[in-house]
């Protein structure tokens, strides 16, 4: 199973995402962490270069690290039956590469033809919750140093989980602005379970 988790930056999908996988592995089930931008020269590339591109050239960059890591470690993880857990997938793209001024057809056309997540976990929060994270922990790339970005970010989030929807993708929402990392990923790994649970029937 392909599992991806999204949200603004800030909003704890790293945290998420590790306790997942932990909750998971308790369970008996095989879990894969991974990322995006992955952890290839590609990826460091696309990671520590959000200053350097913009745009379509970065957009371009973000789908080619995708489509390298779904063919090099997703899509064996998940022959060797693991439920891969993934920090940021192509809705952080819709979300992201959009509010970078390219369009949202565009960035689905790049994007579309890479392998789809069984279950998108968006995690979301409200903007004065994320912010004061932000300013906690400092901010990680322009996106989070932007004024009134996780404003922006919060909003085009709820729009990336109503495209995905509209596209046949199960997505499942989540807010994090009063629950704990741990509650989030407890909602996600049940889900998780159900899916399982269903497919076995």
């Amino acid at each position: 199973m392909f599992v991806t988790l999204d949200g603004p930056g800030g909003v704890g999908k790293s945290t998420v995402a590790a306790a997942v996988v932990a909750e998971l592995g308790a369970g008996g089930v095989l879990a894969h962490a991974t990322r995006e931008p992955s952890d290839t020269e590609l990826g460091r590339l696309a990671r520590h270069c959000t200053d350097s591109y913009r745009g379509m050239a970065y957009a371009c960059l973000i789908a080619a690290d995708r489509y390298q890591h779904v063919e090099h470690e997703v899509r064996p993880a998940i022959a060797q039956g693991r439920v891969v857990v993934c920090d940021r997938y192509v809705a952080s793209s819709l979300v992201l590469q959009v509010l970078d001024g390219v369009g949202r057809d565009v960035v689905w056309e790049l994007n579309r033809h890479a392998d789809m997540p069984d279950l998108a976990a968006i995690i979301n929060a409200r903007a004065d919750v994320i912010e004061k994270r932000l300013t906690s922990r400092g901010a990680h790339s322009r996106y989070e140093r932007d004024p009134g970005g996780t404003e922006r970010e919060c909003a085009h989030f709820r729009e990336a989980a109503r495209f995905l929807m509209s596209a046949g993708v199960r997505v499942l929402q989540l807010d994090a602005s009063s629950a704990t990392p741990e509650e989030i990923a407890s909602a996600i790994a049940a889900a998780i379970r159900e899916m399982s649970t269903r497919g076995r029937t």
